[in-house]
């Protein structure tokens, strides 16, 4: 045989490891919905001690140096290919600086349920930008499964959805507008994907994603943090190893492996982990509805990850 004659792998090989990464993927997915749904009452609760963008801000910068570290330890290179930056830039905006800061502020104005709630709309926005923008085909199956989640989510707020007020409002246009900025930067990154290894691309995006909300929170606010409790310096640590070290390179890495609507609906596990979360937490009430609401949100997840 010719050297220069390419192998050809056989097809029950590929088909092996596309399951293979698929599964992997949805590990990461579950890994993600876990660190960021539990970051809701961690967040909720430093915002009594800290000011919303500089706590973002600042914890995702010393996220992305702990990450950094990481990734030379491991051996993998920092540098990025100068075709690269724009891409990495706009994804970073909109995947890290818009849903830092506007998250944060749109929880300065509602409860942390409502805001989730908004907040994961982000998989109905993914859905309808990736069909014209990818070309992905928004199957009957996927249908139904973002149906089941978001009447799981809706049924977790007891039916009443978001109360808008004049007191409100500014929170709920905040977070929508976070919302549909991440689900962009979600259909994005599968139109215009970065050639870099995962922490790599963490550590970057996490890094310029965070720093104009740091350097932003830092002139317009005044962190006390030496006034932070231990319990303030506790959740810091978690927002900084959990939320942005951990799953963050967790995102970027299934959403490698993962349609970019399957890896959207799959985010709407977070609200329900935050629910649990808070109510183990703070202690919110977790009743029989609620429990139901949490069983058709995850039926929903697990439904399209068959789709």
């Amino acid at each position: 045989m010719d050297a220069r004659t390419p192998v050809e792998i056989p097809v029950d090989v590929k088909a092996a490891s596309a399951k293979r990464a698929k599964t992997v993927g949805y590990l990461l997915l579950l890994t993600t919905s876990i660190g960021w749904g539990m970051n809701w009452p961690v967040t909720k609760r430093l915002l009594a001690e800290l000011p919303p963008l500089s706590m973002r801000g600042i914890s995702g910068v010393i996220g992305a140096f702990l990450l950094a570290g990481v990734a030379v330890a491991i051996g993998q290179s920092l540098r990025v290919p100068r075709a690269q930056w724009p891409r990495l830039v706009l994804l970073s905006l909109l995947n890290v600086t818009s849903w830092m800061a506007l998250m944060g502020l749109a929880l300065t104005y509602l409860p942390a349920s409502e805001a989730a709630v908004i907040a994961y709309t982000m998989p109905v926005w993914a859905a309808t930008l990736a069909r014209p923008i990818l070309g992905e085909r928004m199957t009957w199956l996927r249908v139904v499964a973002l149906a089941m989640a978001l009447a799981g989510l809706i049924a977790l707020m007891g039916g009443k959805g978001v109360s808008a007020t004049a007191q409100t409002w500014p929170g709920i246009l905040l977070a929508m507008w976070g919302a549909f900025n991440f689900a962009l930067g979600t259909v994005f990154a599968k139109r215009w994907p970065l050639t870099l290894a995962p922490v790599t691309s963490a550590v970057w995006q996490v890094g310029i994603g965070c720093l104009p909300v740091a350097l932003i929170g830092l002139a317009i606010e005044t962190p006390h943090f030496g006034s932070l409790t231990t319990l303030g310096w506790s959740l810091f640590f978690y927002s900084i190893v959990v939320q942005f070290c951990v799953a963050y390179l967790c995102w970027f890495a299934a959403l490698e492996r993962l349609p970019a609507s399957v890896a959207a609906i799959g985010t709407l596990l977070v609200p329900v982990i935050g629910v649990l979360a808070s109510a183990f937490a703070l202690g919110e009430p977790l009743g029989t509805g609620q429990i139901a609401a949490l069983v058709l949100t995850i039926a929903g997840v697990l439904l399209a990850s068959r789709a």
